[in-house]
Order: structure tokens, then sequence, then C-alpha cells
């Protein structure tokens, strides 16, 4: 699968006059196709099933530098899964694209990819520490949205309530931005 093949079977879903509406939405000059999201993940679930994690890998990069709105979300859809081994060319890829968000839906949905890669090997929160100093504004909001899970655990374990508090404590940072 190349990601020219699957932003064609995308376009097989664009609905006329939805990517003017969705463009005006989401306030960004990047090229819209008019796929509601429903029909997106329609087209992700069948990608992975043929796909080994390599070729995901490497379809999610190529969608991503498409730099289409619907091929980007795309490409994060086809990272979100909980159990992926290894995931460090999926952590590395997502992380690679948090420098370049400028809108909430493409960021929110790289996070909840991202989320699940924290999840498996919390000591990753280091690196995403760094991105609460950054200049780029989507990246520090990056920060609080891919680490959301710690804060709505009702049974947190010790090691959560540490991750929670840190958090925190990039949240209070942000006080005066």
């Amino acid at each position: 699968m190349t990601p020219e093949i699957a932003i064609t079977a995308l376009r097989q879903h664009t609905v006329e006059g939805k990517a003017l509406q969705m463009a005006a939405y989401h306030k960004s000059k990047r090229p819209f196709l008019g796929v509601a999201n429903p029909m997106i993940d329609a087209e992700v679930k069948q990608w992975r099933s043929t796909l080994d994690l390599d070729g995901r890998v490497k379809l999610a990069d190529g969608l991503w530098k498409s730099n289409i709105h619907e091929a980007r979300i795309a490409a994060t859809k086809l990272l979100t899964q909980a159990r992926i081994n290894p995931d460090d060319a999926v952590w590395s890829l997502i992380k690679s694209w948090v420098p370049q968000f400028d809108a909430w839906a493409i960021a929110d949905h790289a996070c909840t990819a991202g989320r699940k890669r924290l999840e498996a090997d919390p000591s990753r929160l280091d690196e995403v520490e760094l991105w609460t100093k950054s200049p780029h504004m989507w990246t520090r909001r990056a920060a609080l949205v891919i680490t959301l899970p710690w804060t709505k655990q009702n049974n947190p374990k010790p090691a959560d309530l540490e991750i929670r508090e840190r958090v925190l404590g990039w949240a209070a940072g942000y006080v005066d931005d």
C-alpha cells in the first residue's frame, strides 16, 4: 500500500462541499478532501488488516507528509493501538510530528496514538517533559494532551500518582502562558 493509493481510497468518500466547511472549521490552509471520520476509520481498518507494523509505519509517514488533513488523521489512526511491539519506530514517528502540529484535530489524534506509547513505556515522559519548554504552542499543548490518561484514572497505582503529580506540575508552569 502506497500513500498515493491510500489517498485515492480516501478520495472515494469525498462529500461535495464538505472540504470547504472543514477548512473553515479547522481554520487551516492545508488541503481537505471532505471525508468524514467514519469513512477514514473504515479505510484505516482495512489497511491495518493487510499491513505489518513496518508497512503501517511507512504508510503513516507517507500519509503525514502529504499534508492533506484526512491523510494525516488516517496516519495517526494507523498507529493508534494499545499493544505494539516493538514500538520504537512508532514512537519516533509520532514524536517527529509534534513540531508540525498546527490544528487541534490532527494534534489530538496524534496524541491519542502517542498516549498508547507512553502507557506502554512511561519512561518516555522524560522526552515529553522537554515539550513543555518549546516556543511552539502546539508542542506545549501536546505535552498535556498526550498525558491525559493519568488524569482520568479511577484507581491509580503509586507510580501513576507520581506521573499525575509530575504532569500537574507542567500544567502549573503554563499558568502564565
